[in-house]
């Protein structure tokens, strides 16, 4: 039990912002195994998001500005973790034309044209979707898409390789092995509240999200690896946005024409 919660300690540890206690420590065998709680930390940022935009509601009533506070919550809470990497990967491949120069733009800190732009495309297209849905069901869209987007990017340390030949000084540390059972342990935190979604408001085509999430995992991976031979840190952080993204597409969708 204190080994499991070690590993859920490190997970959060090392996805967010938040202190945990000293004797957790750090090794890259312990980060390896702590990724199957990668979901679970979706749940917490989910949960933040949705309790600061829930009482942001309430305070200012006003939907707009609780949901922008909701998404400023959530960029604190992981240091912008996930939003950096997809940033870096636009700056890399819009920029770079082979496997060492992507390598090499996605290592460096300062944000280019690229990121700058991708990243305001994703910022926009999270606020606007969100603000499309009925305003019943935003805490729900949030508390679904971390946890369900989280398990997407932990599928590609799976089916995929890590691309860097060689670790330095300024490559973020990153899971880079996950067994079968990890994954499926991973997809069942992952999924759980999309499930206890569905059976309690018997919405069974909700289910149908994992196809384009699906769509999304494979489509990015293959990319990275025909381009870099694999992933890096920074590619699950994309595949994480991209994911999270989606996710909240499908639901505009689905409320759009009635099929959830």
């Amino acid at each position: 039990m204190r080994h499991h919660l070690r590993l859920l300690l490190l997970a959060v540890q090392f996805y967010t912002r938040l202190p945990v206690p000293r004797w957790v420590g750090y090794s890259d065998e312990l980060l390896n195994k702590s990724t199957i709680y990668f979901p679970l930390v979706g749940w917490l940022v989910g949960g933040v998001a949705a309790g600061v935009w829930l009482g942001a509601n309430v305070v200012f009533r006003n939907a707009d500005v609780a949901l922008l506070l909701s998404m400023v919550a959530s960029i604190l809470l992981t240091g912008a973790f996930h939003e950096d990497g997809f940033a870096d990967v636009c700056d890399g491949f819009g920029g770079g034309w082979t496997k060492a120069k992507i390598l090499e733009i996605m290592k460096d800190s300062r944000l280019g044209t690229y990121g700058a732009t991708g990243l305001g495309l994703l910022l926009a297209l999270k606020f606007l979707t969100l603000r499309g849905l009925p305003p019943n069901t935003v805490g729900a869209a949030l508390l679904l898409a971390h946890p369900l987007s989280r398990a997407t990017a932990l599928t590609s340390i799976f089916t995929h390789h890590y691309a860097r030949a060689n670790e330095d000084s300024k490559a973020k540390p990153v899971a880079k092995k996950l067994g079968v059972a990890d994954l499926a342990a991973g997809w069942l935190l992952g999924l759980l509240p999309l499930l206890c979604y569905v059976v309690w408001y018997q919405r069974p085509l909700l289910l149908l999200v994992l196809l384009p999430l699906i769509v999304v995992q494979r489509g990015l991976a293959n990319y990275f690896q025909r381009w870099i031979g694999g992933y890096t840190g920074d590619c699950l952080g994309a595949i994480q946005q991209v994911a999270e993204v989606v996710i909240y597409l499908f639901l505009l969708a689905g409320f759009a024409w009635k099929f959830i």
